[in-house]
C-alpha cells in the first residue's frame, strides 16, 4: 500500500526502508530513526521528524484532529440533507446529490496510477492522498476517491489500505475494517444469486443450466484458500444437487464491479440483471434475471451503492466507494462517486489499481467509456528503487533488509529500470493525455538517482515533480499538485484504444500492442470457441479488461522493466456481462488469496482500553 512500510508474506517483520524491526503479539512495534531526508537540492528537511523514532499509522492517525463530516461536505458544496452520517467518521451521500449538484462547475479530472509495482511498494495511494491535501497549499480544493479496502488483504499480508505516515484517509480503524457496510452487502447481493441458482437446480431445473457449465460461485470478504474449489450438494436427497464450485473474495464478485461501473440505481438494476449465472447444453446464456433474483438483489444493494464520504489527516474530502479487485476487474473506485467528486471542487482525483497498463488502461477504456468523464491529466508515480528494481539487477524479498547495492548512487541503473516508466508515459499518452512524474521520494535518495528520474520525464515532455508527503503531508505535495495544475490546463484529447464494434479478437491485439508491447496474441483453442460464443451471443460490443499479472507489463511475473519479443498468451475468454466488459485470462489469476503462515490478523487485537492494536 504504501511508502514505507513492506509487509513480508509468512512473517511478522516490517521494513521501514532498509530497517526490519519485530511486532509484538499486540502489534506494537519498536520503530527506528529513519535515514536523513535529502530535499530536491540536498538540503535537509523535517530534522525533528527525520532524527525521531517515527510513530505507526495508527498512531498519526488516531493524533489527527477531525475535521465535523458536516464541514467537509459544506465547503465540497455537498448538499447538508443529501449525508447520511454513519457515526462521527463516515457518511453516505445520496444519490440525489447528482442532480442536485449538476449546474456546479466541473473539477479537472485526474487519475492517478504508477510503474509497474514491485515488492518496495511505489506508494499510489499515499501519493493520491498527499496530493489530494497537496492543492490546498497551493490555494485550490481538490477532492480525492478510492476503492474501499478488502479484510481480506488487511487480515492477510498486504495490511490496509488508507495510505500511510502524514498521508492518509481517516478514522483509519473505520476506513479498513467494515467501513459502512459495502462490503458485505455486495457479499450478500452475490450469494443470494448463488442460493436462488442451487434453489433452482433442486427444483427441477427449468431453465436447463448445464450442471458443466455454471459460471456463477460464492464469495467471501476473507482470504481462505480451502474454499477455492468445493463440492455443494452434498449429504441426502433434500440437501441440495451435487456439483463443483468454488469461491472467490468479494472484491472479485462481479456484483462490485457492477456496482463501481453502475450510473444509477436503475443503471444497476439493469446490470444485474444482465449477469450470467451460467449457460444451458445449447450454449445459450442464463441470466440472474432468468432466475428471478435480479430484483432483490438491486434491494440489497440499494444503501451500498450511495458513496462514502471521510476526510484526510488535513480534512481534504474523501469518497470512498467500491474495491473491484485489479486483476480480473476494474480497479477503479466508482462512477457515481466521480458524479459526484466532479463538482466538489478544483481537482478530482482518483486512483487506478496496480501499474498504468492495468489499472490506468481500464480507467481509459471501460470506465471512461461507461462514465462519459474525460480526464485532463494522469500521475505516474515512480521510486528510484522500484526503478533500480526494475533493471532486473537485484533480487528483493518483501520483509528482508534491502540488498545494500539497491541503496547505492547509480543513476545508470535507475535509466535501465527506467524502461518501465517510459513504456508507462507512452500509455498514458497513447490515450492523449498529459502525465506528470511524481517522484515518491524515500529517506537516503541520492539527488544524481532523482534526476535520472527527471531526465526520463524529460524524455517524454513530461512534467515531473519530487513529492515527500508521508513524512512531510500535504506540504510535502504541493510542488507535485503545482505540476498536475499545469498539465490539467493543457488541452484534452483523450480518447480510447478502441471502438465498441471492434472484434473481440482486435480488441485484445489492439491493448496488447499499444499498452502491453506484445509482438502478438496467441489465442488458446478454448478462448477461441469462448470468444465465438460470446460474440454470438451479443457480446462482442463489450470493452475487455484483460485478466495478468500486475508484476510486469508482460504476461510474465518473472520480466521487469519494459519486455519485448513476446506474445500474449490467452487462455481463456469469460464474460462479467452485468459488469459489461469481457476478460481473457492470460495466466493462473487466484480469485481466493490464502493466508500466510503468520497473517497480519494474528498481531492485530483489543487492548485493555478497548482501542484497536496492530492494525496496519
Amino acid at each position: 500500500m504504501v511508502h514505507g512500510p513492506v509487509i513480508a508474506p509468512n512473517t511478522d517483520t516490517r521494513v521501514i526502508d532498509q530497517y526490519p524491526f519485530r511486532k509484538s503479539h499486540y502489534g506494537k512495534a519498536r520503530t527506528r530513526p529513519i535515514a536523513n531526508k535529502q530535499g530536491p537540492a540536498g538540503t535537509n528537511k523535517r530534522t525533528e521528524k527525520r532524527t525521531m523514532s517515527f510513530p505507526s499509522d495508527l498512531e498519526i492517525a488516531r493524533g489527527a484532529n477531525l475535521r465535523p463530516l458536516a464541514d467537509v461536505a459544506a465547503d465540497a458544496g455537498i448538499p447538508a440533507d443529501c449525508l447520511e452520517p454513519y457515526g462521527e467518521g463516515a457518511a453516505k451521500i445520496k444519490l440525489s446529490a447528482i442532480e442536485r449538484m449538476s449546474d456546479l462547475p466541473k473539477a479537472r479530472y485526474v487519475v492517478i496510477s504508477a510503474i509497474t509495482p514491485t515488492p518496495l511498494g511505489e506508494g499510489k495511494t499515499t501519493t493520491t492522498v498527499g496530493l489530494g491535501m497537496g492543492f490546498s497549499h497551493i490555494g485550490k480544493k481538490a477532492t480525492i476517491a478510492i476503492r474501499q479496502p478488502s479484510m481480506g488483504p488487511t487480515f492477510g499480508i498486504k495490511g490496509g489500505a488508507a495510505g500511510g505516515g502524514y498521508s492518509q484517509v481517516v478514522p483509519m480503524e473505520l476506513f479498513n475494517l467494515h467501513l459502512t457496510g459495502d462490503m458485505h452487502a455486495v457479499t450478500a447481493a452475490h450469494n443470494m444469486c448463488s442460493a436462488m441458482l442451487d434453489a433452482h437446480l433442486f427444483h427441477g431445473n427449468e431453465l436447463g443450466l448445464d450442471l458443466n457449465n455454471i459460471t456463477w460461485r460464492r464469495v467471501m470478504d476473507i482470504n481462505e484458500r480451502a474454499l477455492r474449489n468445493i463440492i455443494v450438494g452434498l449429504g441426502g436427497r433434500l440437501d441440495g444437487i451435487p456439483r463443483e464450485t468454488g469461491f472467490d473474495i468479494t472484491a472479485a464478485s462481479e456484483v462490485m464491479a457492477a456496482l463501481a461501473l453502475c450510473t444509477s440505481l436503475a443503471d444497476l438494476r439493469i446490470r444485474m440483471g444482465r449477469i450470467v449465472v451460467g449457460y444451458d447444453s445449447s450454449g445459450t446464456p442464463i441470466t440472474a434475471e432468468d432466475l428471478g433474483v435480479a430484483g432483490s438483489m438491486t434491494v440489497i444493494l440499494k444503501e451500498a451503492i450511495k458513496p462514502n464520504l471521510m476526510q484526510t489527516l488535513e480534512g481534504t474530502p474523501a469518497l470512498v466507494h467500491c474495491g473491484p479487485f485489479g486483476n480480473i476487474a476494474t480497479g477503479n473506485s466508482s462512477i457515481i462517486a466521480d458524479q459526484i467528486g466532479i463538482h466538489t471542487g478544483d481537482f478530482l482525483l482518483t486512483e487506478a489499481g496496480f501499474g498504468a497498463d492495468m489499472g490506468a488502461e481500464r480507467f481509459f477504456n471501460i470506465k471512461c467509456r461507461y462514465s462519459g468523464i474525460a480526464p485532463d491529466a494522469a500521475v505516474l508515480v515512480a521510486t528510484v528503487r522500484g526503478l533500480k528494481a526494475h533493471s532486473g539487477n537485484h533480487k528483493i524479498v518483501a520483509g528482508r533488509p534491502l540488498p545494500e547495492a539497491i541503496l547505492a548512487e547509480n543513476p545508470d541503473e535507475v535509466h535501465q529500470g527506467g524502461d518501465n516508466l517510459r513504456k508507462q508515459l507512452e500509455n498514458m499518452q497513447v490515450h492523449g493525455v498529459s502525465p506528470v512524474v511524481a517522484i515518491n521520494v524515500f529517506p537516503g535518495d541520492h539527488d544524481v538517482d532523482i534526476q535520472a528520474i527527471k531526465e526520463i520525464a524529460e524524455e517524454f515532455n513530461a512534467r515531473s515533480a519530487i513529492t515527500t508527503h508521508f513524512t512531510d503531508g500535504g506540504s510535502g505535495a504541493a510542488e507535485l499538485a503545482e505540476a498536475v495544475a499545469e498539465a490539467a490546463e493543457e488541452p484534452s484529447e483523450f480518447k480510447v484504444l478502441y471502438p465498441d464494434e471492434m472484434s473481440i479478437r482486435d480488441k485484445i491485439r489492439t491493448v496488447a500492442d499499444k499498452v502491453y508491447g506484445a509482438d502478438g496474441v496467441d489465442f488458446s483453442p478454448q478462448a477461441e470457441k469462448q470468444i465465438d460464443s460470446h460474440e454470438a451471443n451479443g457480446f462482442g460490443h463489450l470493452p475487455v479488461c484483460i485478466a495478468k499479472t500486475h508484476l510486469s507489463i508482460s504476461s510474465n511475473p518473472a520480466l521487469k522493466g519494459a519486455p519485448t519479443g513476446w506474445t500474449l498468451p490467452v487462455r481463456e475468454v469469460r464474460a462479467s456481462v452485468g459488469a459489461g466488459f469481457v476478460y481473457p485470462i492470460c495466466g493462473d489469476m487466484r480469485t481466493m488469496p490464502g493466508l500466510g503462515s503468520r497473517p497480519g490478523a494474528m498481531g492485530i487485537d483489543i487492548d485493555e482500553d478497548g482501542e484497536i492494536v496492530g492494525l496496519s
